[in-house]
């Protein structure tokens, strides 16, 4: 092979690749931002939504094990990712029609595709390092196209009008199945663990915990797990919010985080370089402080007057939140592990923040909106909004506080490191 048809061989898997990543997060945007409003239309409770943004936590629990113990060994992942997609598509086709006979059906039915969809996260990983050349530099360049497809995801429902409609799940539904039958055409990759003898202390970082003898590691744990508490309740519920506060096209908006989060991905190297990871998670954090405060500050329950630019403000502020929080945390955990470690480290963290931190946030923001809520004659629910995101922002300030009085760490990253860390739109997407 001359080098020009090397050239474009690799351009062919790289456009495959970029289509890829692209379909994988449009499925989960095109229903997660608005599964809330959607939920709430319908007339379901505050807990019931709380339930339904549990699932994603407890399949970022439950996926490790199927990785470790199935498609890491025995099938082809693009084999894998075809089946799975295809699946998890028709159980998003058929939560519409759950809804229809009760919200604990339609519950299952997402649980359902979750279990099928988290595991896909990592597979499209490590599909996409194994059939790239230099993993460090091609990967973010592919990986962005997730959120990119993200964003259009959430587009396409707004312009449809689909935003607290059953639509949005037939649209998702739809592209899972189209998701599924272009896995089958992937490049081939054979299952990179075949072979080796299943660990579950592998599968959820269990080899990790030796780092937990180090004072700031173990800080930065158990700070990371209780700060992804209060973190859930946007996940759960802010698109529920600005709905609330007047915004017509909540999922358009919504998109405006991932935008913000594409922009202070590429100026981190530059941040890091300055800030170090202690300030970087400080910052994070605060961004999250500051996004629930100005949620709290912009509704008016007496007159009805919401500033919605406060709304908006704290939605762009996602990349800040995302990006200086959780980004962050997988590259000073990268520097922290032994090599021999790294995985189970990574894995560690997914397992106590993602899956254990915002599974218990979901069920208690869930919990919160049922408090706060007071029935109206028509026989809705008016939310006391302010007082409810009040709650995360104090919950997060004072997770804050003990992190930086607690975390003595120095430890600094290279430009290196930040350029080959995954973008992503939110919670679990950089899955083990």
């Amino acid at each position: 092979m001359t080098a020009a048809q090397s050239s474009r061989s690799g351009t062919a898997v790289a456009v495959q690749l970029g289509t890829m990543m692209f379909l994988q997060f449009f499925v989960w945007g095109a229903w997660y931002v608005t599964m809330g409003p959607f939920m709430n239309a319908s007339g379901m409770s505050g807990s019931l939504i709380g339930w339904a943004y549990s699932v994603g936590p407890i399949a970022a629990i439950v996926s490790p094990f199927f990785l470790g113990m199935v498609a890491d060994r025995f099938f082809p992942t693009e084999r894998v990712l075809g089946i799975m997609h295809l699946l998890g598509g028709l159980a998003l086709l058929a939560a519409p029609a759950a809804a229809g006979v009760s919200p604990q059906l339609f519950i299952i039915a997402v649980l359902a595709h979750m279990l099928l969809y988290m595991p896909t996260l990592g597979l499209t990983n490590t599909l996409a390092f194994h059939n790239l050349t230099n993993g460090e530099k091609q990967f973010p360049l592919v990986r962005v196209f997730g959120t990119i497809g993200w964003i259009v995801a959430n587009w396409v429902v707004s312009f449809l009008a689909l935003d607290t409609s059953a639509g949005m799940f037939y649209v998702a539904g739809a592209s899972g199945l189209m998701l599924g039958v272009f896995s089958f055409f992937l490049p081939h990759t054979p299952p990179p663990a075949k072979g080796k003898a299943f660990s579950a202390r592998d599968a959820i970082g269990m080899d990790a915990l030796v780092l937990m003898k180090d004072r700031s590691f173990a800080v930065f744990i158990i700070c990371s797990f209780l700060i992804c508490i209060p973190l859930a309740a946007y996940y759960a519920f802010a698109g529920q919010f600005a709905g609330a506060v007047g915004f017509e096209r909540i999922a358009f908006t919504m998109s405006a985080g991932q935008i913000s989060e594409i922009f202070f991905m590429l100026v981190m190297p530059l941040c890091f370089a300055r800030l170090g990871v202690k300030w970087m998670l400080l910052i994070g954090m605060g961004a999250w402080v500051a996004r629930y405060g100005l949620f709290a500050g912009a509704w008016d329950g007496a007159t009805g007057n919401h500033m919605m630019h406060l709304v908006l403000i704290g939605i762009i502020l996602h990349g800040i939140c995302y990006d200086f929080f959780f980004v962050t945390g997988f590259i000073y955990t990268d520097k922290k592990a032994p090599v021999h470690v790294r995985g189970s480290a990574q894995g560690f963290l997914v397992l106590v923040t993602q899956g254990l931190g915002m599974f218990i946030g979901a069920q208690v923001a869930g919990r919160l909106v049922d408090y706060y809520s007071t029935p109206a004659a028509d026989g809705t629910a008016v939310i006391a909004w302010n007082k409810l995101w009040l709650v995360p922002c104090l919950f997060a300030a004072g997770v804050m506080v003990v992190f930086f009085l607690f975390f003595k760490d120095r430890v600094t990253a290279t430009p290196e490191q930040v350029d080959a860390t995954p973008l992503g739109p939110d919670q679990s997407e950089t899955a083990v």
